[in-house]
């Protein structure tokens, strides 16, 4: 049709073809503004009934709140409070349908009460009135300072009383006007996205429906205030499977007890929480899911017990939920139990340290019994003092928290205190030292290598020099007779300390083993 040179008959057919769609194209719209049209009655009628419907519902909320004041007095005031800020944005809605209508020229025709819906199919009128290039006019930022100061002004009225907390996110998303996306990608203001294009009866329908969003809330909110909306469908899809132990930690063979319950999550955060005393931080305890993380030292080892309060705020007065649960402590591992089964071994007459517990049952619920055991300073310390006998049995008893007892018992070898060693300056077995240094020496006896504290004291010994007979002493050292026979024995021979008898202040010693002096002048 467009290309090369036409004769006139085809010219005339090609005008035709232009005619005849151009005929199609103002016959669907047309049929489209009508449609808008029909669509835009509708919601105004909606409108009328509900504002009817509403004004019974705030009726009968006023009423109820002068009968029960207690129960609705703050209800009824809130609904007021939603009924003007609904009113004034109802209004400044209709004052946009009125300024779109003037600029327009677009008038109701008289007789059937209905706007020319086939007729209102300019785009500029709104499109000059809040758009310029990219950005919104002065008019455009004062649509969108209406809409945002309505979401506020109904947000403050509800405030963070938690029975309206699905209400508001339900309100939220009625009066959404954050960015959108369109077809081909490309994101626009909510205001652009709605309005800027559109015939006039389109957005002259579309600020009708907004007006029914506001009849809407209104309506939700006074149904709210009388407690006739569910705010979430009692379902038990809606539900989970919530176990709740009798206590966080159980013994091996003991029987597992608790409870389960449905229960659901409640995403609502509380104005107070404090648990063992202490209030918690929300802006860090509170989860996505509501959910109060708790952080705090846990006590001693045993069942403890958690306490604490939620608070909400509920039809303006603070509700306390109470937080009661409990948990097991058992000793922290910090040690490996390592022991040989041949070497369960205690001396007699000495005071042997022993540590002695249960995992995870308290020291006072804990009970060793044994010949010559006693309870020692400090949680779960006792000593032990074997007296006759080749073994000892400890038995212990313990008491569950369940109430149940449990018991072991643990056999020891009790042996005698080793054979100590002769020592005179520090040294024992044979060593060297000068004449003077024996004569003025003292003996002693000591127990080398072995882990108890237990001081000896000599109370007699045999000296013996090459050539003489040898000299028994009292005490601890040389007495005239063996410094007589010290002085006669020659350079570099050897003197012997033997039969060193000693004490203690527990066990009987054995005699210490003899040392071998080599004299050095």
């Amino acid at each position: 049709m467009a290309g090369g040179k036409a004769s006139a008959r085809q010219k005339m057919i090609n005008l035709m073809y232009l005619v005849f769609i151009a005929m199609m194209a103002m016959n669907m719209s047309k049929e489209v503004l009508s449609a808008f049209g029909l669509m835009e009655a509708k919601f105004a009628n909606s409108n009328v009934a509900t504002t009817e419907r509403n004004g019974a519902l705030l009726a009968d909320l006023e009423q109820k709140g002068e009968e029960k004041p207690e129960e609705f007095a703050l209800p009824a005031q809130k609904a007021k409070q939603v009924s003007i800020v609904s009113d004034q944005f109802y209004k400044y809605i209709e004052t946009l349908k009125v300024d779109l209508l003037k600029g327009g020229q677009y008038t109701i025709d008289p007789e059937t009460g209905k706007l020319p819906f086939e007729a209102m199919d300019k785009t500029d009128i709104l499109d000059e009135k809040w758009f310029t290039g990219d950005r919104l006019t002065k008019d455009g930022d004062a649509v969108m300072a209406a809409i945002a100061k309505y979401k506020k002004d109904i947000k403050d009225i509800l405030g963070t009383d938690v029975k309206y907390k699905k209400a508001t996110e339900n309100f939220d998303t009625l009066f959404d006007t954050s960015e959108i996306t369109n077809n081909e990608g490309t994101k626009k203001s909510w205001l652009d996205y709605h309005f800027q294009g559109f015939p006039a009866i389109a957005s002259y329908t579309k600020l009708t429906a907004m007006q029914n969003d506001v009849k809407v809330t209104e309506a939700n909110m006074f149904n709210l205030f009388l407690g006739n909306t569910l705010t979430e469908a009692v379902s038990l899809k809606k539900y989970q499977a919530i176990v709740l132990a009798d206590k966080s930690a159980f013994f091996a063979g003991e029987k597992f007890q608790g409870k389960v319950v449905l229960g659901k999550y409640a995403n609502v955060t509380p104005t107070k929480l404090t648990v063992q005393g202490q209030e918690i931080d929300l802006t860090e305890a509170i989860d996505s899911l509501g959910a109060a993380k708790l952080d705090f030292n846990v006590g001693n080892v045993g069942e403890q017990q958690i306490e604490g309060t939620f608070t909400f705020l509920e039809d303006g007065k603070p509700l306390e939920i109470p937080i009661v649960g409990n948990y097991v402590v058992v000793p922290r591992p910090n040690s490996a139990t390592i022991s040989a089964d041949k070497m369960n071994v205690v001396y007699r007459g000495v005071a042997n340290p022993m540590t002695i517990s249960f995992a995870g049952v308290p020291d006072n619920k804990v009970t060793a019994s044994a010949v010559g055991l006693k309870k020692g300073s400090g949680q779960g310390k006792y000593i032990m003092v074997p007296t006759t006998g080749k073994e000892v049995t400890i038995n212990v008893t313990a008491k569950l928290d369940d109430g149940s007892p449990a018991s072991d018992k643990k056999t020891f070898r009790i042996k005698d205190i080793p054979k100590p060693s002769g020592q005179m300056a520090g040294k024992t077995g044979q060593f060297s030292l000068p004449r003077n240094n024996v004569e003025i020496g003292r003996v002693e006896a000591v127990l080398e290598d072995f882990d108890f504290d237990l001081p000896l004291t000599v109370t007699s010994f045999k000296f013996k020099v090459p050539g003489a007979p040898s000299v028994t002493c009292s005490g601890n050292r040389l007495n005239s007779q063996a410094k007589s026979a010290l002085r006669k024995a020659k350079r570099g021979s050897d003197v012997q300390i033997f039969d060193i008898k000693s004490k203690s202040s527990g066990p009987r010693i054995k005699p210490a083993s003899p040392i071998i002096i080599e004299l050095s002048n």
